[in-house]
């Protein structure tokens, strides 16, 4: 599916992360796996350290401590935006919708549009291309996306296959209207069909949570996991990145009429190092253009490593003048998309800590 916007922008953007730091080495010998083996996994994924949630931290608590900076350095009034989007696949309750926690919270008005996309590693694009499409209402002046995800929740610290990898994050996204009416252009693919790659078998209505579903039980590489946690065939993935990505990069940039060489930077969702590396290889885009270092010092925030790669790396080039970028996500669904446009100059490109909980 190809999409073409006109006349929005990002505005600014603000990454949260919790102040809670853990470090690899410090977690080794949680798993059933010799150290030595370990220390090299460590060295070629880009393994080094995450950010994770203390305790009942939820989505709404990071979205809430974003938005209220926000207001309080006078980025973001309370009522300058009218529609409230929140992608994430961790919510803070089956019902009611998360979005709508955030709003009461703050005590936003009541003339907004509030909305919860179910989405992983492609949601960040997934909430932008919402986010285009309301702002085609004139109602509607500016949206305000937030992705945020704790999915340390629902993964087993035995696992060594994901618990390393995954992070906690969340990000708060302006969009808005601009006079430049420069095409964005966008595409989006999906394959049900191999949605068993990376799942939480259990815990919904079609297998609820239960005493036998929160038991541990060990796979053939010895990773210690119950069907409430998260699941992942790395090698499933890595393959279908491998296999459905570059070709779509070079779909989209036919289609803009954009020569590869005019690109600035390449922001892509960050499984892990080796797995974008090998990616940037195949796409033949130098390891400068794509950042691949959220991992190492954050973890694996589904769609916020996009966001979070260009806070931590490009923060000051975005602030003061236009990139020509190509955002990409892929992962949980199967799910993949990408998008080219000019980013920046942004109002704000920042990354702030959530608290520690005492």
């Amino acid at each position: 599916m190809n999409l073409v916007f006109h006349g929005k922008r990002i505005e600014g953007l603000l990454a949260v992360l919790p102040a809670n730091e853990r470090l690899f080495v410090d977690e080794m010998d949680q798993f059933d796996f010799p150290r030595a083996r370990s220390l090299k996994l460590k060295e070629v994924m880009g393994y080094d350290r995450h950010r994770i949630v203390d305790g009942p931290v939820c989505v709404s608590d990071l979205a809430v401590h974003g938005l209220e900076h926000l207001f309080a350095q006078g980025l973001l009034g309370r009522d300058d935006f009218d529609a409230l989007i929140l992608v994430t696949q961790s919510p803070d309750y089956f019902m009611p919708a998360t979005s709508s926690v955030i709003q009461g919270r703050l005590g936003l008005k009541h003339d907004m549009f509030c909305m919860d996309i179910n989405q992983g590693c492609a949601g960040f694009l997934i909430g932008l291309y919402q986010a285009f499409m309301l702002l085609e209402q004139p109602a509607i002046r500016r949206v305000v996306l937030v992705n945020a995800d704790v999915m340390s929740r629902k993964v087993s610290v035995r696992d060594r296959n994901s618990y390393p990898l995954i992070g906690d994050a969340g990000s708060i996204t302006v969009i808005g209207r601009c006079g430049d009416d420069a095409p964005i252009h966008a595409n989006l693919k999906m394959d049900g069909s191999r949605r068993d790659a990376l799942m939480i078998p259990a815990g919904g209505m079609r297998e609820p949570s239960s005493a036998e579903t929160r038991e541990l039980h060990a796979d053939a590489e010895g990773n210690l996991r119950a069907r409430d946690d998260l699941v992942m065939d790395g090698s499933a993935v890595f393959n279908f990145v491998q296999t459905e990505v570059p070709p779509m990069i070079e779909a989209l940039l036919a289609a803009a009429q954009t020569e590869a060489a005019a690109v600035d930077t390449y922001l892509f969702h960050q499984p892990n190092r080796f797995m974008l590396q090998k990616l940037a290889d195949k796409l033949q885009v130098p390891y400068a253009k794509m950042p691949s270092n959220v991992v190492e010092h954050f973890g694996n925030s589904s769609g916020v490593t996009i966001p979070l790669a260009l806070a931590l790396n490009l923060r000051e080039q975005v602030l003061d003048k236009t990139l020509t970028a190509v955002l990409g996500g892929f992962g949980v669904g199967l799910t993949w998309s990408s998008m080219l446009l000019p980013l920046g100059p942004l109002a704000f490109c920042d990354i702030i800590d959530y608290p520690r909980v005492h």
